[in-house]
């Protein structure tokens, strides 16, 4: 092979490129401290490195949803502590009612006062959150959920699902519960049964009742009916006698897993409903119990009425409480696993962050380790090549 000196120069110089090339990517990884800036420094790595970005993105707006849905649910567990303060307060009011001490004025004071607080109630209610929307609208988050007419009920205009969020590959969680679920859907009387007397009795009887035997109780509108003063009997939902017997003040009556008492002397043709628990909203509670305490008491008649239906309405807000005590456990049991996903979460970024850098990080020592000894080659290559530059036959003649 002929070794010419242009191909000793062309030598000479390539093999100074690449040393001043290889310096320049040393000098780089030891000014950025990454060994892999583009997709040709390392294809496969580059290639794990985008994936892992990609994944702790998703972590970190995972984040951000964790974040909007535990500070919802926060404010709407607050909403919920709030109303059970107002029932529980207008609970205590209905308690003061049932005293022999008041008249019908303190009676009526007590009414005003209930009525303020269905008004803070259904304020609770239409609360919104840190963006505006309504907590117990459902979807609708932009629809004030509860109005109520000039003279009328409390209506829901929200919708009756909650929304979803993702707060995980695989995991969705509900940021808040519908109003209607909430206020709305309290089961009635004990769950199993309601009471009631009707408006019209004579007499002066007062009914009280509990489950005996669920599995014994079919589910119906019962009547009880007092057919004499002393006998009574009950019909179903079809009118068909279901049972009868003599009646004793205090004695139980019996009948499909129910046990019922009447206190005081009924008359003849007073009734008493036993219906199948449905559902009553809080709103409407509160209201049957101002109506209770408006209406008059001025008979015998009229007292038994009044403790039949301030019964009822004490019994519904018992309900209404737990319902309530309810909502607001559910509602931190979410909060109890947000918290626990984004603990997770923030572990799994830190193992994306470090999987990241091993991969693209450089390792400061050897970056300026290595740096020195590129630089160390091309001083040499340039030393050879002004060595190489001067050879020439002549300097032989």
């Amino acid at each position: 092979m002929r070794i010419s000196t242009a191909m000793m120069h062309n030598r000479s110089v390539n093999t100074m490129l690449r040393r001043q090339a290889d310096m320049a990517k040393a000098q780089d990884e030891v000014s950025t401290g990454l060994k892999v800036q583009k997709p040709s420094d390392d294809p496969a790595a580059a290639v794990q490195i985008l994936q892992l970005q990609q994944q702790r993105a998703a972590a970190e707006q995972f984040g951000k949803n964790i974040n909007s849905v535990k500070t919802r649910l926060e404010m709407s567990e607050q909403a919920m502590a709030d109303a059970e303060n107002v029932i529980r307060r207008v609970a205590e009011l209905g308690v003061q009612a049932n005293s022999a001490a008041l008249d019908t004025s303190d009676k009526r004071a007590i009414a005003i006062e209930l009525s303020s607080l269905n008004k803070q109630l259904m304020a609770v209610a239409n609360r919104k959150d840190a963006n505006g929307e309504f907590l117990f609208s459902g979807y609708a988050s932009g629809i004030q959920p509860f109005t109520r007419p000039a003279s009328g009920s409390v209506t829901y205009a929200g919708d009756q699902s909650s929304r979803n969020v993702q707060i995980g590959p695989a995991q969705y969680l509900a940021d808040g519960d519908s109003g209607q679920s909430v206020f709305m859907s309290v089961p009635e009387g004990n769950g199993t049964f309601v009471l009631s007397a009707a408006s019209g009795n004579a007499g002066t009887g007062v009914i009280a009742g509990a489950v005996q035997n669920s599995a014994a109780w079919i589910p119906d509108d019962y009547t009880l009916s007092f057919t004499t003063a002393t006998t009574w009997q009950v019909v179903d939902g079809s009118a068909s006698v279901v049972a009868s017997g003599a009646y004793s003040p205090g004695t139980a009556i019996n009948f499909n897993g129910v046990s019922l008492t009447v206190t005081g002397t009924p008359a003849a043709g007073d009734g008493f409903s036993i219906q199948q628990s449905r559902h009553e909203d809080i709103f409407t509670t509160i209201d049957q119990l101002v109506s209770t305490l408006n209406a008059s008491t001025s008979t015998q008649s009229q007292k038994a009425l009044f403790q039949n239906d301030l019964g009822t309405a004490m019994t519904q807000l018992s309900q209404a409480e737990t319902h309530v005590l309810n909502v607001r456990a559910g509602i931190g049991a979410r909060v109890s696993i947000l918290e626990s996903v984004d603990s997770t979460r923030e572990d799994e970024i830190f193992q994306y962050t470090s999987a990241i850098s091993a991969l693209r990080d450089a390792d400061a020592t050897e970056s300026i380790s290595r740096f020195s000894q590129q630089y160390t080659a091309l001083q040499a290559a340039q030393q050879a090549y002004a060595k190489i530059a001067q050879l020439s036959l002549f300097n032989y003649l």
